[in-house]
């Protein structure tokens, strides 16, 4: 079965885009769809050795820019790469989407083709960060800057479905994101959902461990962190930030002197792993969660190597039957709800 990929969308479209396609196809022994601009695509292709690879093409001239209004943009562009690769999902023809153009776009063209699944309130943007020992799933990402209880509880439930099935955790550690660890910490909101999370959590069976604070994301004491999209956009920026800082600060230093460069040439098979968990394009991209399908927001400023690896993260979230447990666990949500209702 094979991935669609909008070749069109991202900075540096088409050249890296087809790139990644074409690891991922030979890497990866998928199919990947290429969509967009056909006769760009071609140009690309030929600079590669596909023979034996899966890469159709599927071609449109249309495609969004980063600097469009999402929701208008994806009103108006009909044919758009991006709507037409997530088109294929709808029609059964890709297990999944990915896309690295612009993310409002992405979200707005995945619920008006993929639609939300049954009872989810609102889709949410979960973005994987290095820990200490392994990752972290933080969700939401952006998609949702103003958040009610009830959405934040969905949104612990679709992560943890979504680290159970992608890192095999059994059961991923729940944490809400506040200002301090004790119940009574935070805003109205975040007090409320503390309080949801606490009572609903064993009937979820969601592994709640209560309110963390933003240095414990890095320390790994939570799996999934659970936050209105306005908080999670600015850890993610603070993060992206932050690695880039450090990377620039370290490079400075290592070549500052000849005892530096000697220490450097030793140390460089530990700093290029330590770079390599830091490293957004390990990650591919993050996962839409809450719609009918497998959609993957890979960043704008993608390489070969993160359209490669969001291309098997799309896969992966397809053949895991994330979309499936996620309506499971919903259904089961309101299930419960009902009960509680009918006792009052």
């Amino acid at each position: 079965m094979r991935v669609a990929l909008d070749a069109m969308g991202g900075d540096y479209a088409p050249a890296e885009t087809v790139l990644g396609a074409v690891q991922a196809a030979r890497d990866y022994q998928m199919g990947v769809i290429l969509v967009g601009d056909e006769a760009a695509i071609r140009q690309e292709l030929t600079k590669h050795d596909v023979r034996d690879l899966d890469l159709p093409i599927i071609h449109t001239t249309e495609a969004i820019g980063m600097d469009e209004h999402p929701a208008k943009a994806v009103r108006l562009k009909k044919n758009a790469s991006m709507t037409l690769a997530l088109q294929q999902v709808k029609d059964g023809a890709a297990l999944g989407a990915v896309s690295a153009g612009n993310s409002g776009a992405m979200l707005a063209a995945s619920l008006f083709t993929l639609k939300r699944l049954p009872g989810v309130e609102r889709p949410a943007l979960g973005g994987v960060f290095p820990t200490r020992n392994s990752v972290c799933l933080v969700l939401d990402m952006g998609a949702n800057t103003d958040c009610k209880p009830e959405y934040l509880q969905q949104f612990a439930l679709m992560g943890a479905i979504y680290m159970e099935r992608i890192f095999n955790l059994p059961a991923p550690r729940v944490g809400l994101l506040a200002n301090g660890e004790e119940e009574t910490k935070g805003n109205q909101q975040v007090i409320e959902t503390h309080q949801l999370l606490k009572a609903t959590a064993p009937t979820l069976g969601l592994n709640f461990i209560g309110n963390i604070e933003g240095r414990d994301i890095p320390a790994g004491h939570a799996d999934v962190v659970v936050c209105d999209g306005f908080a999670g956009n600015i850890v993610l920026k603070l993060s992206e930030g932050l690695v880039e800082t450090l990377i620039g600060i370290i490079k400075t230093e290592m070549s500052r002197t000849f005892i530096n460069k000697l220490a450097a040439a030793v140390l460089q098979p530990g700093l290029r792993q330590v770079l390599r968990r830091l490293d957004y394009a390990e990650y591919g991209g993050v996962p839409l969660l809450g719609v009918n399908g497998s959609a993957i927001v890979a960043h704008g400023r993608s390489h070969a190597k993160a359209i490669k690896n969001a291309l098997r993260v799309a896969r992966q979230t397809a053949e895991t039957g994330v979309a499936d447990a996620i309506a499971e666990g919903v259904a089961k949500l309101r299930q419960e709800e009902g009960k509680k209702q009918a006792e009052v």
